[in-house]
């Protein structure tokens, strides 16, 4: 009976030594995202060319470089990268990326020095939705619209001086074809276009409602003239009054 006990005692102790052994490898070596593999010594997170069509679950907060690129991602939610303070080279090339969640990239800590989103999809974007990250950001081969919100994102955005050309405007109100980058040191300022035409639109709006209140005011006083004509027709059409016999012409015919 001794030897029974003593065999459950040690099969239990071995058990709890297991478990701890497992928390504390654990802890060491984090899980690693499905699709994905992680070089520990370097704290690199490789899940290029994975069939990913969302950002994987289960990044390592250690992470230090991490690599999406040449996947079918379509946007960044804003949580996507809350917890990756420590994260310094960000790799999103070659996705189709339309769309950033507002604040997407804010949770990206002051250690980021990298943002590739190049080769996307991205047409629309601010910079309420890059935070104030002063990475080193490239943003060529994308679909750009150009205008007043995409030159304020340049004016913010560190970026790489030898893909900035890359950025073409595939649709605008002037430059079509060109990289922006030239548009605007040529003097084209997309802010002030853009301030123009909502002046020339709220010009535009103000004659209309003018001219809206001058036909209404002329159709409600001919309306009125109509009806006061119409009126006095009445009137004029109705027969006149007879005179009632008084007391004075009773009496007079009397006599």
């Amino acid at each position: 009976p001794h030897g029974g006990r003593r065999k459950g005692l040690d099969l239990h102790s071995w058990l709890r030594v297991s478990l701890l052994f497992l928390a504390l490898w654990g802890q060491v070596f984090p899980q690693c995202p499905d699709s994905c593999h992680c070089a520990w010594d370097t704290a690199t997170v490789l899940c290029s060319d994975a069939g990913l069509r969302e950002i994987p679950e289960g990044i390592p907060p250690e992470t230090v470089s991490l690599h999406l690129e040449r996947n079918y991602i379509r946007n960044i939610p804003e949580s996507a990268f809350s917890n990756l303070v420590r994260l310094r080279d960000l790799y999103l090339s070659h996705n189709r990326i339309d769309s950033l969640a507002s604040g997407a990239l804010q949770h990206l800590g002051p250690e980021l020095r990298l943002l590739d989103l190049s080769h996307n999809q991205l047409r629309h974007v601010s910079k309420e939705e890059f935070g104030s990250t002063r990475a080193k950001t490239r943003l060529y081969h994308n679909p750009w619209h150009c205008d007043c919100t995409l030159q304020e994102l340049m004016e913010t955005l560190n970026l790489e001086p030898e893909t900035v050309n890359g950025i073409i405007c595939e649709s605008s109100v002037r430059g079509v074809g060109q990289p922006l980058v030239k548009l605007l040191d040529s003097g084209v300022n997309f802010c002030s276009l853009q301030r123009k035409t909502t002046d020339v639109a709220m010009l535009v709006t103000m004659f209309v409602w003018f001219f809206m209140v001058i036909v209404y005011v002329v159709y409600y006083v001919r309306q009125n003239q109509a009806e006061a004509r119409r009126h006095l027709e009445y009137l004029k059409s109705l027969p006149s009054p007879r005179k009632t016999p008084t007391e004075t012409d009773t009496l007079s015919t009397g006599f």
